[in-house]
């Protein structure tokens, strides 16, 4: 019980089928149960998924209270709030630093920028040398060449032969000064630059809730509200879980659920949603591209933008990570060209690499959109407004 009191968690979930729990008290129970391990080494895997923002807070604090850990998670300020060190998987090597997420990431920018700066040089340097080693062997060429045609066939050919020897050390000495340069290149980790082409609507406003709450048994889920979306703007709502966030945004989807007051969306408005779900994926990525009649190519040059090998192309999509099928679902929302982007909870189980992407192309090109998400990094880099129900 003691534990379950640190994560705000009520003592009635004791005596309650763990299925019957949430998302975020089977997580905070979870994490409970680990603590109670005493001298043990715990291994904690991703625990802010589902977790709205207070809940977020609520276990970091909770962790920076403990240790023996090694916690995986993409959201930068949890784990701000909770580690002392960062374990970086690279693409060629690991790296551990003392330090928040925080102070990782400054420090692995500088690094980057450094490593960028000496490709940089280095390239050049191969370049010359490359050049050097092509004018090299047309010489060698010519000298060999000389000695048709001759008077004195010995006297050449013995000159020739010194020279030829000459150039085939200047060659090889060129050549291994090429591969040690090539291997002091680093494998700099990237992001490639994302895009989006979104519509502009003809009026400034898109869409607008005049005194809305979602029906749920009979009864409404949150106070009435009012609002407008307005062109450009990046509204995201903000509450605990099951406040109604998701069933707000359905209200502008096919699969709009009961409601009170008036939703009000602009005559042709064109939305692209994507679901909180995926459990619902499946078939190839050219299957599902065909199915929303997507440009596949344009589709999968996006997925491999943010990461996705080649072999991934054809494997069936129920069988990807939860990272993957997010991945799949912006890539959809990204080749469509829309007035209004909804985006439920885009970014759980996705690589913080991915996620400044996905910053980065936000802040390029300002699609208007409705969004719930908890990363507070990630709303405090985007949001224009912030709506709490």
């Amino acid at each position: 019980m003691r534990e379950l009191s640190y994560l705000d968690v009520d003592a009635d979930v004791l005596w309650r089928p763990f299925e019957t729990l949430s998302n975020g008290e089977q997580t905070k129970v979870l994490l409970a149960a680990l603590f109670l391990n005493e001298g043990h080494f715990l291994l904690i895997d991703e625990p802010t998924n589902h977790l709205d923002t207070a809940a977020r807070e609520k276990v970091s604090a909770y962790l920076q209270k403990k240790k023996g850990f090694i916690l995986v998670s993409h959201d930068r300020c949890f784990l701000d709030g909770c580690v002392d060190h960062i374990l970086s998987l690279n693409r060629n090597n690991i790296e551990v630093q003392s330090g928040n997420f925080s102070s990782f990431m400054r420090n692995f920018e500088q690094q980057q920028q450094f490593e960028l700066s000496q490709n940089e040089r280095l390239k050049k340097d191969i370049h010359r040398l490359q050049q050097s080693a092509q004018r090299t062997a047309v010489w060698s060429d010519r000298v060999e060449a000389s000695k048709i045609g001759a008077a004195d066939k010995g006297f050449v050919g013995h000159k020739a032969a010194k020279m030829m020897k000459r150039s085939k050390s200047t060659e090889a000495r060129q050549q291994q000064a090429i591969e040690q340069k090539s291997a002091l290149l680093k494998n700099v980790e990237t992001a490639d630059f994302l895009k989006i082409q979104p519509l502009t609507y003809r009026t400034d406003v898109l869409a607008s809730f005049s005194d809305v709450s979602v029906i749920y048994d009979d009864r409404p889920v949150f106070q009435p509200m009012s609002f407008e979306i307005r062109r450009r703007e990046r509204i995201f709502l903000d509450g605990k879980n099951g406040c109604g966030k998701s069933s707000l945004l359905k209200l502008l989807s096919e699969y709009a659920p009961e409601h009170t007051g008036t939703v009000t969306i602009g005559s042709g408005l064109v939305i692209s949603y994507v679901p909180q779900d995926t459990s619902h994926l499946g078939g190839t990525l050219s299957q599902f591209a065909e199915k929303h009649h997507l440009d596949e190519s344009l589709f999968k040059a996006i997925l491999r933008k943010m990461d996705f090998e080649r072999v991934q192309f054809e494997k069936d999509i129920s069988d990807f990570s939860g990272g993957q099928k997010k991945k799949v679902l912006i890539a959809k929302s990204l080749c469509e060209q829309a007035h209004l982007y909804v985006w439920d909870e885009p970014l759980n189980f996705i690589d913080v690499y991915s996620r400044m992407q996905i910053e980065q192309l936000i802040e390029t090109f300002s699609p208007t959109m409705l969004l719930v998400e908890h990363d507070n990094a990630f709303r405090e880099a985007i949001a224009t407004q912030v709506i709490r129900l």
